[in-house]
């Protein structure tokens, strides 16, 4: 893998994000706006924003902070809110922007985004660990990513037609960051986990039990290597839900993976099988499939990147700009609570 920066990691379209991931909340009516009143605090052409929705804004992005082990000072609440509500309003004017193909689009990317991260989580009770840990709904979560990258695709297209990276501009940068484009050395391999975990408690099984397990391990890793097929025998035996279905395959750097699988790993030869490795999760039998020594992304595999990325910062420079134009011409008004205009935003 490309040990890109984060925030070259990822194309401009979520780069230059309007919303930052703290601030992109889902606007969801309250459940409690039917028993409470809930003015409009905002109006534009098209769209109005209730109370309940900036409530709602505010609580999720507590809740962000909160899971970082964080808190939202008293003194920058109003601020905070204040943001929030400026990024609703954006929000529903660019939503409002965006063309069928865009919105047919964007969905099917965050289809594909989810049921990627569904497949690549180490158990699906993982995965809905993850989802759980966010305080929204599987539903609630893909609403909210479907608006961001949908109000990121209208930003793209209306911002990014006038603006121009030379070649020259990328190879400066290039040689200036020549460290993000260094590839370490990484291997590719199969293995078999034989677990020595109770599958309920994850509590270490009792001796007894753990000896069974490792004979079985002793047997698969016999049979591997008499020849049979050991992609087959890791989908039938392995007991690693994130590889089995891939053959028991990963690909990875040092540092990835526990100390003792990762120093197995790397040090047989392509083709080689282990001895048993024993960490901390059973029994592993493992396979060097390759092993890429370390190397560095040549200029033109990383130029389209690197165009990306400084698209995205040249958009995000004029972000503030363009966003007041949006919201002058949406004719944007903010009420006080009583519902009286306070003036355009």
């Amino acid at each position: 893998m490309i040990s890109f920066p984060k925030q070259l990691a990822v194309p401009a379209s979520m780069a230059l994000c309007l919303l930052s991931s703290t601030f992109a909340v889902r606007a969801a009516a309250s459940d409690t706006s039917a028993l409470f009143s809930d003015p409009v605090v905002a109006t534009g052409k098209g769209f109005e924003i209730k109370r309940s929705q900036v409530d709602d804004a505010y609580l999720n992005y507590t809740a962000a902070i909160a899971a970082r082990g964080g808190s939202v000072p008293e003194t920058d609440r109003t601020e905070v809110r204040s943001n929030l509500l400026d990024h609703l309003i954006v929000n529903k004017i660019l939503e409002q922007m965006a063309t069928p193909e865009e919105r047919s689009q964007t969905k099917e990317q965050v289809d594909g985004a989810f049921a990627d991260a569904r497949a690549h989580a180490p158990s699906p009770e993982a995965f809905e660990q993850q989802i759980k840990a966010s305080g929204m709904s599987l539903e609630q979560l893909r609403a909210q990513a479907v608006e961001e990258q949908l109000c990121r695709r209208v930003i793209l297209r209306e911002t990014t037609n006038h603006i121009t990276v030379t070649d020259a501009e990328v190879k400066k940068f290039y040689d200036e960051n020549s460290t993000k484009f260094e590839v370490p050395e990484q291997v590719r391999a199969a293995h078999i986990l034989v677990s020595t975990l109770d599958p309920l408690t994850h509590e270490p099984l009792a001796a007894d039990k753990k000896k069974e397990k490792e004979k079985l391990a002793n047997d698969l890793r016999a049979r591997a290597l008499k020849g049979e097929d050991f992609g087959a025998l890791a989908k039938k035996y392995s007991e690693d839900p994130g590889s089995k279905d891939k053959g028991g395959e990963y690909t990875f750097p040092r540092g990835r993976m526990v100390p003792e699988f990762e120093a197995a790993a790397f040090s047989l030869k392509t083709n080689q099988i282990s001895e048993l490795v024993e960490t901390q999760y059973g029994y592993h039998i493992i396979k060097l499939l390759e092993k890429t020594p370390a190397s560095k992304v040549a200029l033109a595999e990383a130029s389209p990147r690197i165009r990306d990325y400084l698209v995205g910062q040249a958009v995000k420079e004029e972000l503030p700009a363009y966003t007041a134009k949006l919201k002058a011409g949406a004719n944007v008004k903010l009420m006080d609570v009583a519902g009286s205009t306070a003036g355009p935003k």
